[in-house]
């Protein structure tokens, strides 16, 4: 959507973001989503929209400061509610399926609320934040899927395309350095340091990642490849064939054959399953949650915390430790003839 399309007082909003707090351009994009669905979702429901309009065709470059100061706290829930029960799930479904998912829902109105505090704290423009004591759906917290270490090195294996080097390097950073796939599609060959990668991470942000041997061998290995190529002036570390820097789809592609190649259940992992196998494994291997935040990039620690959650060990230790553990009901009596507390 161009700027025309864009109200003004949301245009501030998303260079806020953009400017004053450092987000990606990703995430501004999705900040804009997020608002242009609800004050379509707002006109809709206020009848000020023309019979027939489709939904997708709703203007809100009228939207103004009074129409988003007059929003209510119950028009906030009825969008939340018509979020769960009537918008599309996704565009490229073959399937209509209706009803976002309640982390979808959260972010929306996460969205919203980081709206309207950027007018009442920030630029001051309104007094009453509607949305300030409106509770977020709750989102069921589900453990991280990840590959065992058996099917790590199954993979690793495994690998045998017509870049071989490039996409076991990709994997390779997948497994032992836990990197987004954003990350990795954008690095640059200058990026490169030695024994270590220089990150940037998720809202602007930049951290070093050290690489082991193996890490270390394989980005090798593809350098020898990659440093061949004639890629005009391309600073992009993994060069599509095309000599091009690659895109999310063609490592999210990769990824996906090479995990079908390993005999591993591509439906079931992803190249965001390798980072948290990548973090799993690390856990389970004595590095602590607060180390493995930072090589993670993770902002808070919380984020990192659900890990802790995978590594069963600790949890059947604790278990084993309670001085309740060998007690049964049905031991024989003691060699006195005495007998269990529990018959006393």
């Amino acid at each position: 959507m161009s700027n025309n399309g864009i109200p003004k007082i949301l245009r501030d909003f998303l260079s806020y973001h953009e400017t004053i707090k450092g987000h990606s351009q990703e995430t501004v994009d999705e900040y804009l989503l997020d608002m242009r669905t609800f004050f379509r979702f707002l006109k809709l429901d206020r009848g000020l929209v023309g019979d027939g309009t489709d939904f997708e065709d709703i203007d809100i470059s009228d939207i103004d400061l009074e129409f988003v100061r007059t929003v209510t706290a119950t028009e906030v829930y009825d969008f939340l509610s018509y979020l769960s029960r009537d918008r599309v799930k996704s565009k490229r479904s073959r399937c209509s399926e209706y009803g976002l998912s309640p982390a979808t829902r959260a972010r929306k109105l996460a969205t919203i609320k980081s709206f309207y505090k950027y007018l009442t704290a920030k630029a001051k423009l309104i007094t009453e934040n509607p949305v300030k004591d409106l509770d977020a759906p709750k989102v069921p917290r589900s453990l991280p899927k990840y590959l065992t270490l058996d099917e790590s090195k199954r993979l690793l294996e495994s690998i045998n395309t017509r870049n071989k080097a490039r996409d076991y390097c990709i994997i390779c950073i997948f497994l032992n350095c836990g990197l987004r796939i954003s990350e990795i599609v954008g690095l640059n060959r200058s990026d490169v340091r030695g024994d270590n990668l220089r990150i940037h991470g998720k809202g602007g942000k930049e951290r070093v990642v050290y690489l082991n041997d193996a890490t270390s061998a394989a980005l090798n290995d593809y350098l020898a490849v990659r440093d061949d190529i004639e890629a005009d002036g391309e600073p992009a570390l993994f060069l599509s064939n095309r000599r091009a820097r690659m895109s999310r789809e063609a490592v999210h592609a990769m990824v996906k054959k090479s995990l079908a190649a390993a005999g591993l259940d591509s439906e079931k992992y992803s190249a965001h399953k390798l980072r948290h196998t990548a973090a799993t494994l690390m856990l389970q291997n004595g590095v602590d949650v607060r180390t493995l935040q930072e090589v993670l990039g993770h902002e808070h620690l919380n984020t990192t915390q659900i890990y802790t959650h995978v590594d069963s060990s600790e949890l059947r230790t604790a278990a084993l430790a309670n001085p309740l553990a060998g007690f049964s009901p049905n031991k024989p009596t003691t060699e006195d003839g005495g007998h269990d507390d529990h018959d006393a």
